[in-house]
């Protein structure tokens, strides 16, 4: 029996039909957001003033928005742009999600994407001035971005199912190492080693279910 015959006979037993419109939107949800992200982190990045010294290495991702108190620094529009992306995001991966349970089903992923989504809208509408809030969120994000990824693989009938366990299995070991690795990479640049995998993967699963909704045999 193929993969999509047997996922058909279960479906059917829930008195559902799996839908390989649901797939595509899943994918098309899921790779734009990852975009979003990369390109508001890059376009925050590029209006941030050059007199306050905005490093890869030394500076949070998350410093776009708003750094950490006491004496936060908010800069405009670099904290527009990031803000508004991880918001953007967060409510694209949520879609997403939704699409990707009604066709595969599965709660446990259903559950940790949906954690992934909540926690990058969690970060756009608290930024990181806003405590104790905007850390959860982050530790959300990155938790269950992580476990997402690595989840993936029963999802994924490729050899993108290795690539992604990799990629979640990188994140969070520099999350759960995050203090070794200050003094060689800077703080920014150990989260940058737990941020980027997961939009690595976002990219790479969203790609691959938008090819999988339009084989029709997800």
């Amino acid at each position: 029996m193929s993969y999509k015959e047997d996922l058909s006979t279960d479906n059917q037993i829930k008195g559902t039909e799996p839908s390989a419109t649901h797939v595509t939107l899943a994918g098309i949800f899921i790779f734009i957001a990852a975009t979003v992200v990369l390109m508001g982190i890059i376009t925050g990045e590029i209006f941030y003033p050059p007199e306050l010294t905005y490093t890869t290495a030394q500076s949070m991702i998350s410093d776009l928005g708003a750094t950490v108190p006491p004496n936060s620094i908010i800069t405009q529009p670099s904290a527009t742009i990031f803000n508004f992306a991880m918001i953007i995001a967060g409510i694209l991966i949520l879609m997403g999600n939704y699409f990707l349970f009604k066709a595969s089903h599965d709660k446990i992923g259903g559950i940790l994407v949906g954690l992934l989504g909540l926690g990058a809208l969690g970060v756009g509408v608290f930024p990181g001035n806003m405590t104790p809030m905007h850390p959860i969120f982050s530790l959300m994000t990155f938790i269950c971005g992580g476990l997402s990824a690595v989840y993936s693989y029963k999802l994924i009938k490729s050899p993108l199912k290795y690539i992604s366990i990799l990629l979640g299995i990188l994140s969070l070991f520099f999350l759960f190492t995050y203090n070794l690795f200050i003094p060689v990479l800077g703080g920014g640049g150990v989260e940058r080693w737990v941020a980027y995998p997961v939009i690595l993967w976002l990219l790479g699963f969203g790609g691959y279910l938008m090819g999988r909704g339009s084989e029709d045999n997800f």
